[in-house]
């Protein structure tokens, strides 16, 4: 079997037949070229299957096979990287441990000692959880020792939206990066790691072109007044519409600084970032809109989220219609 007529994806190297295809691992094919085996091996690879691992079934090893799987594969770009902090943690914490040994109760204990950061021993609970389910995929376990255990509930103070004054203060107060990328967050409802992903090029008539990193939802979202004023007076210096210096994109923890210094000066240490996005919503809500032209513009994938988001602004705008009627 020449290199001609090997199927796709597989190559010769030094004698020896690979399977290699992208967002799948180079696997060594056994069985001997253009046998029926062969053939065999390669549909089962082609297909996502992998060869038996016949190594020690460690936390290690089971991070890194689930690493090459579909499961990961699959999940979005944000939601990989927020799963990947706990994996390192999974492999340093429980790296040489076989996974049988796994019980309800360490992963309890794993949250527990986690409990200050709830948003981090809520992630290891549910990152452990899709591991142990891997491990049953893989014939390592019987049983989800991490199925069923509650997650914490956060006990700090409640993200609010920034109250109109603070709205107002920042505009009066930031210099044109911080700004723009304050409009940009309050004028799209996005997450700030949407809005620093934003280009040019995305932009189509009055609005813009989004691809949620942490959901995948594709939206067109129309451009406020005061966002597409701010847009038109921005130079474009590089190929995101936040980039800075000669064009370089804004990093996350570049905007977050230039958004807090702001902050600071105006006294709003107590609304973020994130908060803009329930300030999008609660600022739909106000204006009547309903759970689903709200969703339409912020992505959120149920009401449950706009309430969460918007609650306090609906409840503020059906009391008023309500006691509107009653004159």
């Amino acid at each position: 079997m020449t290199r001609r007529t090997l199927p796709p994806h597989v190559y010769r190297k030094k004698g020896v037949i690979y399977f290699q295809r992208r967002g799948f691992p180079t696997v060594k094919i056994a069985s001997a070229e253009g046998s029926p085996e062969f053939h065999a091996e390669y549909a089962r690879l082609l297909a996502g299957d992998r060869p038996i691992y016949a190594g020690p079934r460690t936390f290690a090893a089971l991070v890194a096979d689930y690493r090459t799987s579909k499961r990961w594969r699959d999940l979005a770009p944000r939601t990989q990287a927020d799963y990947d902090k706990v994996l390192v943690w999974v492999t340093d914490k429980f790296g040489g441990i076989g996974v049988i040994k796994l019980q309800r109760k360490d992963v309890i204990r794993a949250q527990s000692v986690n409990a200050k950061t709830v948003r981090f021993a809520n992630y290891i609970v549910q990152v452990l959880r899709v591991l142990c389910e891997h491990a049953i995929d893989l014939g390592w376990l019987k049983e989800n020792p991490a199925k069923g255990i509650a997650l914490l509930r956060s006990t700090g103070p409640k993200r609010e939206a920034w109250p109109q004054d603070k709205i107002a203060a920042f505009r009066k107060e930031a210099g044109p990066r911080a700004r723009l990328i304050f409009e940009m967050c309050l004028g799209t409802g996005q997450r700030i790691g949407d809005v620093l992903r934003m280009r040019w090029s995305d932009i189509e008539g009055d609005g813009i072109n989004v691809k949620q990193g942490k959901t995948g939802a594709k939206l067109w979202v129309p451009f406020t007044r005061q966002l597409a004023a701010t847009l038109a007076e921005t130079p474009k210096i590089g190929a995101t519409i936040c980039a800075w210096g000669r064009g370089k994109p804004t990093s996350y923890r570049g905007a977050a600084d230039l958004i807090y210094a702001v902050r600071v000066k105006i006294g709003a240490e107590a609304w973020d970032i994130h908060a803009l996005r329930y300030s999008a919503a609660s600022e739909l809500a106000a204006a009547g809109c309903s759970d689903e032209l709200i969703k339409a513009v912020t992505g959120h994938q149920t009401s449950a989220m706009v309430v969460k988001y918007a609650g306090s602004a609906m409840q503020r705008a059906r009391a008023t219609e309500a006691q509107g009627r009653r004159k």
